[in-house]
């Protein structure tokens, strides 16, 4: 979306593919394979990044509690590596995705002023991503963005990874013709969001002085039952 939009603006990506594929990533990007919660640093200080998006985990939030040293490593620790590069060269802006999950909520509607009590380790990682980020506003003067986004859908998603995505998983069952799991009556509702639709507010959240120091619930707001879903899919 800023390549096609700002042109004026160079655009870096970095990840691990442990998730995704080279294929996705659009050729005006400059592109460099790294695992984030390992040493970063010399990225950082060979192209002093003005802004940063920190997009990166492993969003198996029902999986967390069995890969709690994966999920902490993944999160927390690939967070404050880079928090402590955002610091150390200057960067204006970190934006970082958290998640809905660090309210611990079910079927409630969630605001920016709730208290956070998060039910799993990866809610949990989360929030301290949360905390540790505000630490170095208050410390360190870093300027920061905090999206809690939810229910991502949309083309290029990974149906690949059996513990995540629903949309994703069922898209995959289809393929493969095997049935789809549902719990309960499916009548739980669920708020979607189409990555398209969130790329604009996440510029914002880049550029906007509005934006600065801000928690931002970011995602859809109509309700689709979980048998709907499925009949859609």
């Amino acid at each position: 979306w800023i390549v096609t939009n700002h042109p004026e603006v160079e655009v870096f990506g970095v990840d691990d593919l442990s998730g995704g594929f080279r294929s996705n990533v659009p050729d005006a990007v400059n592109f460099i394979v790294a695992d984030v919660s390992q040493d970063i640093e010399h990225i950082f200080a060979k192209y002093q990044f003005d802004y940063v998006c920190h997009f990166s985990a492993y969003a198996a939030e029902c999986l967390s509690p069995f890969i709690r040293k994966y999920n902490y490593t993944n999160n927390l620790v690939a967070t404050a590596n880079i928090v402590n590069c955002c610091i150390k060269y200057n960067v204006k802006r970190l934006i970082f995705t958290s998640s809905i999950a660090v309210y611990g909520k079910e079927g409630q509607t969630c605001y920016e002023s709730d208290v956070c009590t998060p039910k799993d380790p990866y809610g949990v990682a989360k929030l301290a991503c949360e905390m540790d980020i505000k630490i170095a506003g208050e410390q360190h003067g870093l300027d920061w963005c905090i999206l809690r986004p939810h229910n991502i859908i949309g083309r290029n998603q990974n149906i690949w990874d059996s513990y995540r995505n629903v949309v994703g998983i069922w898209m995959f069952n289809i393929l493969n013709k095997l049935p789809l799991s549902i719990y309960g009556d499916g009548l739980q509702t669920r708020a979607f969001t189409i990555v398209d639709d969130i790329l604009e507010p996440i510029w914002n959240s880049i550029v906007s002085e509005k934006a600065s120091k801000q928690i931002i619930n970011l995602g859809g707001s109509k309700p689709t039952s979980i048998l709907e879903l499925a009949k859609i899919v």
